[in-house]
């Protein structure tokens, strides 16, 4: 059975139709293997991070940490070697543990004002065997030269105290400048395991 709006068909035997929105294009994964970083570089290892296309999304997959309650970090750089782009962020969390305390709260010892520094996107994720984060960042527009670059990320973790801890983190890169790449590592030690993939939302 089909979906018809105003005339045109939208949905039909479960597909949808040309022109109705998306889909997501799969261009990199990265796989950690005691990792001090994994960086996504435009032209480099078949990374695609330029204008063709408008919405970049990273996937991060059980990603674990190497040393105990160590940040999940984030960084951009705008066309130089460093990652070092200028930001400004707000980041919030909502948690609850296994002991059934809860909190929800605005953090802003993570956030940034004009920081170059580390963008942390996942807070104290835990280094036990069964412990990992898992979540996504969302990138707009990175080769856009006339307005800066916002992005968005929400990332689940177990924590090293036994909590499930969503973290949502968003921002700007106060850039003109285009960003070609982006950079995750942990606040301290390496990425023990995990995988992130890039796509880019036709």
């Amino acid at each position: 059975m089909g979906l018809i709006s105003n005339g045109s068909t939208i949905f039909d035997a479960g597909s949808m139709s040309a022109g109705f929105g998306g889909s997501m294009v799969f261009i990199k994964k990265l796989t950690a293997s005691s990792s001090a970083t994994l960086s996504f570089v435009h032209g480099a290892s078949g990374v695609v991070l330029d204008n063709t296309y408008k919405e970049y999304v990273f996937t991060f997959n059980n990603i674990h940490a190497a040393t105990d309650a160590a940040d999940f970090t984030v960084n951009f750089r705008d066309g130089g070697t460093a990652y070092d782009a200028t930001k400004t962020t707000t980041f919030f969390l909502a948690n609850h543990g296994e002991n059934d305390t809860n909190n929800f709260e605005y953090t802003s010892s993570k956030d940034l004002a004009e920081g170059t520094g580390v963008q942390s996107i996942g807070r104290r994720p835990g280094n036990d065997a069964d412990q990992s984060s898992s979540g996504m960042l969302h990138l707009y527009d990175p080769s856009n030269t006339t307005f800066v670059k916002h992005f968005s990320s929400r990332v689940n973790s177990y924590l090293d105290s036994d909590f499930t801890e969503e973290c949502y983190v968003a921002g700007y890169i106060n850039v003109t400048a285009a960003i070609d790449g982006v950079q995750f590592k942990m606040a301290s030690g390496n990425i023990d395991s995990g995988d992130i993939c890039l796509y880019g939302i036709a």
